[in-house]
């Protein structure tokens, strides 16, 4: 099974190396009969692999024709070595066995370092990649930030523009309200000279109306004083009429019968000089009354030419004030003309200042049209070349991810490669270590405590970068002295238990398929062994190794059911505490611990075919995973924990965990039977960290005999001894199968980060190194038929 997964992986990396070679280099052609070998040899600069002259002539891809045999692999000599079977003639020659045996290694190890070398190219190729990606990444984030940047000046520029063009729009609508303005005035001054000139006209009209009535008053004036001369030689003619009057009585009637006609004409007079005159025809009036009695008395005529003589006055006064209106119309009309022919003046001056100021304006608000229009221009032309500068930009931008998706596509193209390349690689290396029987080890490093972090001084933990060490490394530096490991793989402090459950599962899958698994966890109290093995109880992110396994066990027997296969799953459990071993499943309180000894005694016995029973322990049919959480659950609250210096909760014994299975194919009549042991170990510990004493001194003398023997039967295991001490303790009795049988075994070495605990770490990794180079024989399915005792085995 385990070839046929190597044989698909490889078909998987064939065909996707021969997409890639097809998009890089073009369709290939198989032209002449020569076959096409470019697929690897191109990633690994044109290297090739060769094997020396003295192969056997049965290895796959050798030239016959050529004084050395050169192989370049590929997928048909993967698949012929992998096919390849054993062909002795005599099966108790051990000898030739393990020399073809050798041969096939050596042959396997070729093709890994192969397979490394392509690794090689791939992780070059991939930098490369990520290199180009980066480079064009950052050319992609200059060429946003350059678009960005003009995007803003020329944004600033349209701005400014759009700015100075508004400002430009409010200087014209400005000036254009201006020049309405002025224009308006102009039109008001228009209108107020066509008024003054009307006035002007107006006032010469009165000008002359008032001559003409001078000239009508001066005529009457002049009338008036012939009038006054008449009078005067009249009174004259009166006084010597009068003094005649008394000599002459009868020439008296005649003469007043002629001074009445000569009144009348008088009275005709004044009657046209008082329609003229309001005051004269009252003086008229008056003297008509007068005239009345003038014929009676003489008195009355004096009266009335008194009278007269006033109205005169007062004719000469009206007619001195006419002339002094006279005199100041003439001066205002001379200062009106003055006035007249200055604003005449000055209307002539503002006219042509207007005149001047709207052609001035005129030609500077053309001056800054033509101006603003050539601004424009030149915004529209500066707005073109900024859209084909970024019209280009964004073809550029556009390049540049195409060319990103590109580079992605090919590095996540070479990041798939890279992963099925290391599965491949993992599956020769576990093909190599199950045909060699070493035992795996992986290492985890825990994280450093909240606690931790303020006392650690320096790192003392570091993790190899080099390809062939990346991943399977660890360093240790003591004292200004680096220690280096390697393992088959060495998780970091920020690894989750799903990444370290992934690199078991196909292991865990092992035992569903027959075989034995055991998967123990080994170091100093507080690395974190509980932890692996067991998680956190109630959190399903951080859920341990035993749940993972068998949650992965039900789901995988639960899809097995469409091809026939039935599983039946038991479970046991229980502890070595003070080399007495305790079943936690018990139901009967008989099998509690007193004074440190069981009050039932439980013996390992090993038959012939490699199986390990333990006499009584309780065996549990188990359905579903929730029944085995429930019976964790349980064993847990069993187990012996105590509180030291080192561990506020320190496991005080061993915990081992086994499953059971047996398979059965209807369809097929194929029987499997598989164990699946896990093991948490009890933490390594000196007395003078622990601060042990009494109960805990005695169980940390036991913990510590019990490791001890194990790392005895392991030195002794890797010097290839012929005696093995597994009696020592009833921890290596018990592994006895998983480290000297047909198991397939793999130890976790659990470490702290802590520089005071650097020499226990130190002497783990010592101890893994060592379990990492022992053989224990190659692994065995077991396809016999289930036999009917039902107690669980431990191989």
């Amino acid at each position: 099974m385990m070839m046929m997964k190597f044989q698909n992986q490889f078909n998987g990396v064939e065909s996707l190396e021969q997409r890639r070679r097809e998009t890089m280099v073009g369709p290939r052609s198989n032209g002449g009969g020569i076959r096409p070998r470019e697929a690897f040899s191109s990633i690994n600069g044109g290297r090739r692999i060769s094997f020396p002259a003295s192969a056997p002539p049965s290895a796959p891809g050798s030239n016959a024709g050529s004084d050395v045999g050169v192989l370049d692999f590929n997928k048909e000599d993967v698949e012929v070595l992998l096919n390849e079977r054993m062909r002795n003639k005599n099966k108790f020659n051990y000898k030739e066995r393990c020399e073809q045996m050798m041969d096939y290694i050596k042959r396997l190890r070729l093709c890994i370092r192969w397979f490394q070398e392509v690794e090689g190219g791939y992780l070059v190729e991939q930098d490369n990649l990520r290199e180009l990606l980066q480079s064009a990444e950052i050319k992609c984030s200059e060429m946003e930030m350059l678009m960005q940047n003009k995007e803003e000046e020329l944004n600033s520029i349209i701005m400014e523009l759009r700015k100075n063009y508004n400002l430009l729009q409010d200087k014209c609508a400005k000036e254009q309200s201006d020049k309405t303005g002025l224009m308006d005035d102009l039109s008001r001054e228009k209108e107020a000279r066509i008024a003054a000139e009307r006035l002007q006209t107006s006032l010469s009209e009165d000008l002359e109306k008032i001559r003409q009535e001078q000239e009508t008053s001066s005529q009457k004036i002049s009338s008036l004083n012939d009038m006054y001369k008449r009078l005067q030689d009249y009174n004259s003619s009166l006084q010597q009429y009068n003094s005649k009057l008394q000599t002459e009585l009868s020439t008296a009637n005649e003469t007043l019968k002629r001074v009445e006609s000569e009144k009348a004409a008088v009275v005709e007079n004044l009657s046209t000089l008082r329609g003229q005159y309001t005051s004269l025809q009252d003086q008229l009036t008056s003297s008509k009354a007068s005239q009345e009695e003038a014929v009676k008395q003489k008195e009355g005529l004096i009266n009335e030419v008194g009278c007269l003589r006033t109205e005169l006055q007062q004719a000469r006064d009206d007619r001195d004030r006419q002339l002094s209106q006279v005199h100041t119309l003439t001066d205002e009309i001379g200062k009106y003309k003055d006035f007249t022919g200055r604003s005449v003046s000055e209307l002539d001056c503002l006219s042509m200042k207007s005149d001047e100021l709207e052609q001035a304006k005129c030609s500077t608000q053309n001056d800054l049209v033509r101006t603003l229009q050539d601004q424009l221009a030149a915004a529209h032309k500066k707005l073109q070349m900024s859209d084909l500068s970024a019209t280009e930009t964004r073809k550029l931008y556009e390049e540049q991810n195409m060319t990103i998706c590109d580079l992605r596509i090919r590095l996540e193209d070479a990041e798939v490669k890279l992963v099925e390349g290391e599965k491949l690689r993992k599956k020769l290396h576990n093909t190599i270590l199950e045909l060699k029987g070493n035992i795996r080890v992986f290492c985890r490093v825990r994280p450093s405590l909240p606690d931790e972090v303020s006392s650690t001084d320096a790192k003392v933990v570091g993790f190899p970068t080099a390809t062939e060490a990346m991943g399977r490394g660890i360093d240790l530096l003591q004292n200004g002295q680096k220690h280096s490991f390697m393992y088959d793989k060495v998780f970091v402090p920020d690894a989750s238990q799903e990444d370290v459950f992934v690199e078991i599962s196909q292991l865990v899958q092992s035992a569903l398929d027959g075989y034995k698994v055991c998967i123990f966890a080994y170091g100093q109290t507080g690395s974190g062994k509980t932890f692996t093995m067991m998680g956190s109880p109630g959190n399903s992110e951080k859920k341990g190794l035993i749940p993972r396994s068998l949650e992965q066990i039900f789901e995988t027997r639960q899809s097995l059911k469409s091809q026939g296969w039935k599983y039946d799953l038991q479970v046991s459990m229980l502890e070595i505490y003070n080399e007495t071993i305790r079943d936690l499943l018990s139901t009967h309180k008989s099998s509690s611990i007193d004074n440190g000894t069981s009050a039932k005694q439980y013996n390992i016995k090993h038959d012939a075919n490699g199986n390990t029973h333990v006499s009584d322990l309780t065996l549990v049919d188990v359905r579903s995973s929730k029944e085995v959480a429930y019976l964790l659950e349980k064993a847990a609250q069993s187990r012996s924990v105590g509180k030291t210096l080192m561990n506020e909760q320190s496991s005080r014994s061993h915990f081992v965990f086994t499953l059971r299975i047996s398979g059965v194919n209807e369809s097929t009549e194929q029987q499997v039977q598989g164990v699946l042991n896990l093991i948490d170990l009890a933490g390594s510990e000196r007395l003078s960290k622990s601060g042990s004493t009494g109960d805990r001194l005695k169980e940390t003398q036991a913990i510590n005999k019990s490791l001890s023997s194990l790392s005895d039967v392991i030195f002794a295991l890797s010097k290839r001894e012929d005696h093995v001490p597994f009696r020592n303790s009833k921890l290596t009795y018990l592994l006895q199968p998983c480290l000297g049988g047909d198991s397939k075994t793999l130890m976790f070495v659990n470490i702290s980060p802590e520089s005071s605990s650097l020499g226990e770490s130190l002497c783990s990794l010592r101890f893994a190194a060592r379990v990492n180079a022992c053989e224990i024989g190659i692994p065995r399915r077991q396809t016999n038929v289930r036999s009917s005792d039902s107690r669980l085995s431990y191989g």
